[in-house]
């Protein structure tokens, strides 16, 4: 007899339908359709560029907003996870130690397969602001270049630059206040909330962007741009698979002795929802109950889960360093090795705290060009026709980087179950797929919260299912 409402609970609402499915659909229908004008007409193709340009315009309307939110917010984070001691500084430090270096493995291999050799686009053009040109004074200038006018001229300018450094005042600042910088910190988050559902609205029109912007440059250079294209994306996913099972294998077998497949087999059903969200965002809650449920302590798996998924972006660095470089290289402008190294170093730190909104990847990507090489931020536009292609693989890449990372912050802290590891990962004790029957409560809004919110609820404990 089937149980009655009191038995089974109140009645679940019904689920939302997740429209970036239609979006991502949009994007690959427009990019065959603009690939396929290109090559049957090619004067008309390339007459569509201001869809692509228009595009690329708004996304970089939003890079101010996006790094000062996300920088300040990161900051706050840090010292939240700072304060619970050996596991939160044993965490980060972890957590920036491996991102810096996936960005390093992109900027190696994208140097070595350099995929956007032999796609001229140079003809592109693009007036560098006269305050990204650096200026009479060398270094010095430049350096000069970094202080705004004014604390909010940094916000509404054309320097990147001054807007991260103004982030970084503003954070720390708030960080020294205390609980009096709390209200601020969390007026900045509905802020963040605010700037990422504009960002949400504006890949709407992707589609379009991708569609001129694929046009535009197959119609320019013909099949070339098809496979420069085409070996991006699959440098990015062999990069990623050799990350995971070589990195991030080899250092979980050297530290804690479990094997990365029985891990990921273990965390199947995992791969599936990401896989189909294009984000590793819809499995956090369930990442957070399988770690427990595998014998790692809640406050490690408090700690480490949320702020992981805010500094641990395995995937997204490999993807940011590469399509630099692919941009880089398509418009006949390679970024010298000098560049390339300070690019990275702001990726370090603009790719932190950043929520997984559909966008923001290629909002930190523009950032990072805007900020160093203004004239190659057009250029993104390349990108924004298969980032949904590689989407999947920087979401996977991000989600299992944090899964490792659990374990092992668990081993070093001796908070593991050694034992019941192996029981799980045998599958001799399964995981109870009834107790995730709330999963319906965590959706895109609860992202756009940003990581404060995720960390400090799991300092408290509130990290049950």
């Amino acid at each position: 007899m089937a149980p009655s409402r009191s038995d089974s609970g109140p009645a679940q609402p019904r689920k939302r339908v997740d429209k970036t499915h239609f979006l991502y659909i949009a994007v690959i229908v427009a990019v065959v359709l603009g690939a396929i004008l290109g090559l049957a007409a090619p004067e008309f193709a390339k007459a569509l560029k201001p869809l692509g340009t228009g595009f690329i315009n708004l996304i970089k309307m939003m890079i101010a907003p996006i790094i000062f939110c996300t920088i300040v917010l990161g900051i706050g984070s840090i010292a939240k996870a700072a304060t619970v001691g050996k596991v939160g500084g044993l965490a980060l430090g972890y957590f920036i130690l491996m991102s810096t270096f996936a960005l390093a493995i992109g900027l190696v291999v994208g140097n070595l397969i350099q995929p956007g050799e032999g796609l001229d686009i140079s003809s592109s053009t693009y007036e560098v602001p006269e305050s990204a040109e650096g200026g009479e004074g060398g270094t010095v200038g430049f350096l000069l270049s970094i202080i705004p006018t004014t604390l909010l001229s940094a916000l509404t300018g054309p320097s990147i630059l001054q807007t991260l450094f103004v982030a970084l005042l503003v954070g720390f600042a708030l960080q020294k206040m205390g609980s009096a910088g709390k209200p601020v910190l969390r007026g900045i988050g509905h802020i963040q909330a605010l700037v990422f559902r504009i960002l949400v609205m504006i890949m709407w029109l992707a589609p379009i962007g991708a569609f001129g912007a694929i046009a535009a440059v197959v119609g320019e250079t013909g099949i070339q741009a098809i496979i420069s294209m085409a070996t991006l994306m699959i440098a990015f996913y062999i990069t990623c698979i050799l990350f995971i099972v070589v990195i991030l294998g080899g250092l979980l077998k050297l530290a804690t002795g479990v094997n990365i497949l029985k891990l990921m087999k273990y965390l199947g059903r995992e791969y599936l929802l990401i896989f189909s969200t294009s984000s590793s965002e819809a499995a956090l809650p369930r990442l957070i109950a399988k770690m427990e449920h595998l014998g790692i302590s809640k406050p490690v798996v408090g700690v480490t889960v949320p702020t992981g998924y805010s500094f641990n972006l395995d995937g997204t660095a490999i993807y940011l360093t590469m399509a630099s470089l692919f941009v880089a290289e398509a418009l006949g402008k390679p970024l010298a090795l000098g560049e390339q190294i300070s690019l990275l170093i702001f990726m370090i730190i603009a790719s932190k705290g950043a929520a997984g909104v559909t966008g923001a990847g290629l909002a930190t990507l523009a950032g990072g060009l805007q900020s160093h090489r203004p004239d190659l931020v057009d250029g993104v536009g390349l990108i924004v026709g298969i980032d949904r292609f590689m989407s999947e693989a920087r979401a996977l890449t991000n989600f299992t980087g944090n899964a490792v990372a659990t374990v092992l912050i668990g081993t070093w802290t001796r908070e593991i179950d050694r034992g019941r590891v192996d029981e799980v990962l045998e599958g001799r004790l399964p995981f109870d797929e009834t107790t995730m029957s709330t999963d319906h409560r965590f959706d895109n809004d609860d992202v756009e919260d940003g990581a404060e919110a995720r960390t400090e609820a799991a300092v408290r404990g509130n990290t049950a299912p």
